[in-house]
């Protein structure tokens, strides 16, 4: 007697293969039987059996760039990355996980960065985050005692090995020999109790509470490196990185630093996230032919691309992207009531207009085209009925410049105001560049950032929305090679061990969805974090089950309440991938 039956459904196995009529018989967690439906298919009787008529069956989604690390805990969920068909995941990424500590000072540290670098709020990480570990080994553990929805690695972030070893000095100094030796150690523990790799961030736009450069921003080369040399000692771990080139294009030195970091560890690396547009092919191409060059020297480097376009929301009161304009952290450094008062001058406003439009903007220069913002919620009487308008319009029958308007119009709304940029590379021949990135060898589908940047973007609904847009309206490609792709590109990249396919045998992560209405809904705020802290949110169209290690966790759109997933350990739950 099996546990699941799935009858009926098309099989897209994971491996690009044309899909075929058959039924999966799951037993304990694994697929034991896939049998044609023209052969007649699995006769056996089953507790529970899933009618998968008209619908696609296929591997769970593997999203290989998430932040849940602090939302695990209030959540085991990961909403709404459950619904969307998730049922693995790595955390951990971008050198920031939130262990190991040394003490509460460095837990301290860790939450008021995350707030600021990865957009949680700190009412959350506060609220909803029990901060009752130290080790790795522990932090894991806590997870585990929590249940988790999803399978999940974490990464073993450079940031809190710096901080834990080097305290206040992390930032602002290079590490002694003997701080990088303790260092190693750590991450050799770290990866030891479970930890999945090494992850660290050298990114110019990842700053500190404090306004100062992360803890990985300040490491020499050397300490990246003997880093990368302790995770190739370890079985099933991988890298990842975040550089100032993920935006603005690599130069000739983060070439050769993430080509030694890969073949030090003997290890694929992976960065996030390139960005498509046609208004900046060289861009593109230097990207591209950043990764094609570090192969060539023996590594293994992977770009993570989005397959949609994701909108994220813009604030003249928090921190998001606009702060990286040039000089314009000066002011956004201030309090709220200082920068209203600085804002309520058009001299500052102009000052701050020029500086927008200099080419140090670099890759931020997409955000200036105030025109073609879109007012998101409102705050005041003064505000009310501009929501869903353009700056531009507005601004036109103002008789004002538009960004001088998106200034009065926030200043209305004590700096409150949401807004929403207009995507600038939904043209035909962005989305042609990115059909063909897609099938280039060294680009993985993802980015999504589920877990961070909450009120800011949605990344999450990736998997469906794209299945949506780009198979079923655009048809940029077929529903086999868009399932290879979410599935078992990714796994085999991280070396999941028997995930990522349909395949007797394997790990039965498996969703069921119906190609015609898969998809997802309009992305809107919620209030529903800890402490009432906000998040926007969308749900998955179209999806009528997701198994994750053969246990139903979401039924019609909705989480069953099951907790099935496992966190994934180094050695044990994956195996090596090397560079080669």
């Amino acid at each position: 007697m099996f546990d699941v039956i799935i009858k009926g459904g098309t099989v897209v196995d994971g491996t690009g293969a044309e899909g075929f009529a058959a039924d999966i018989g799951i037993k304990d967690g694994r697929v034991v039987a896939i049998r044609s439906t023209a052969d007649g298919g699995v006769t056996e009787e089953a507790a529970e059996t899933i009618h998968a008529s008209g619908q696609i069956v296929c591997p769970g989604f593997v999203d290989p760039h998430t932040h849940y690390d602090a939302q695990i805990f209030w959540d085991p969920y990961s909403t709404p990355s459950n619904l969307f068909g998730v049922t693995s995941m790595v955390a951990g990424n971008c050198g920031f996980s939130l262990a190991p500590l040394g003490d509460a000072a460095d837990g301290e540290y860790l939450k008021h960065m995350m707030t600021k670098v990865e957009g949680m709020a700190l009412e959350a990480l506060e609220q909803g985050v029990p901060w009752n570990w130290l080790s790795f080994a522990e932090y894991l553990d806590r997870v585990e005692e929590g249940g988790t929805a999803i399978n999940i690695a974490f990464m073993v972030g450079h940031s809190a090995i710096r901080r834990m070893v080097m305290k206040d000095n992390s930032v602002g100094h290079e590490a002694t020999p003997e701080q990088l030796a303790e260092m190693r150690a750590l991450l050799k523990t770290s990866i030891e109790a479970g930890g999945f790799g090494f992850s660290t961030g050298r990114s110019f736009t990842h700053s500190d509470a404090d306004g100062q450069p992360v803890p990985s921003r300040w490491a020499a080369w050397e300490e990246v490196l003997e880093l990368c040399e302790e995770t190739s000692l370890h079985e099933g771990t991988t890298l990842e990185w975040v550089a100032d080139g993920c935006l603005n294009g690599f130069d000739d030195d983060e070439v050769e630093l993430m080509t030694k970091m890969s073949v030090t560890a003997n290890r694929p690396i992976n960065w996030n996230v390139l960005t498509i547009d046609s208004a900046r092919p060289d861009a593109f191409r230097n990207q591209l032919d950043a990764c094609e060059k570090a192969n060539e020297a023996g590594a293994k480097v992977v770009a993570l691309t989005m397959p949609i376009l994701v909108g994220m929301n813009m604030s003249l009161g928090t921190f998001c992207a606009l702060f990286q304009l040039p000089g314009w952290m000066d002011y956004f450094n201030m309090g709220i009531d200082a920068r209203m008062e600085k804002f309520r001058d058009p001299e500052v406003v102009t000052w701050l207009e020029n500086q927008a439009a200099l080419p140090e903007a670099g890759v931020f220069s997409r955000l200036t085209g105030w025109d073609d913002y879109m007012v998101g919620d409102t705050y005041s009487e003064a505000n009310e009925g501009l929501k869903g308008r353009t700056l531009g319009d507005i601004a036109r029958e103002r008789g004002q410049r538009a960004f001088h308007t998106m200034v009065e119009i926030s200043l209305n709304d004590d700096l409150k105001t949401v807004w929403w940029p207009l995507p600038t590379d939904d043209d035909a021949e962005s989305w042609r560049l990115r059909a063909q990135a897609w099938e280039h060898p060294n680009v993985m589908i993802g980015g999504s950032d589920a877990g961070a940047h909450l009120d800011r973007m949605a990344g999450a609904p990736y998997t469906t929305a794209w299945l949506a847009d780009c198979v079923r309206g655009r048809q940029l490609t077929s529903m086999e090679n868009a399932v290879r792709h979410l599935t078992d590109v990714p796994a085999r990249l991280f070396g999941f061990t028997e995930r990522g396919r349909i395949a007797e045998g394997w790990h039965a992560d498996i969703v069921v969805f119906d190609p015609e209405t898969v998809g997802a809904t309009d992305v809107e705020l919620m209030f529903d974090l800890p402490g009432g802290s906000k998040r926007l949110w969308s749900e998955a169209t179209g999806i009528s089950r997701v198994l994750v290690n053969g246990v139903v966790t979401v039924a019609d759109g909705t989480a069953t309440g099951a907790i099935a997933g496992k966190v994934m350990r180094a050695g044990v739950d994956t195996e090596t991938v090397t560079a080669s």
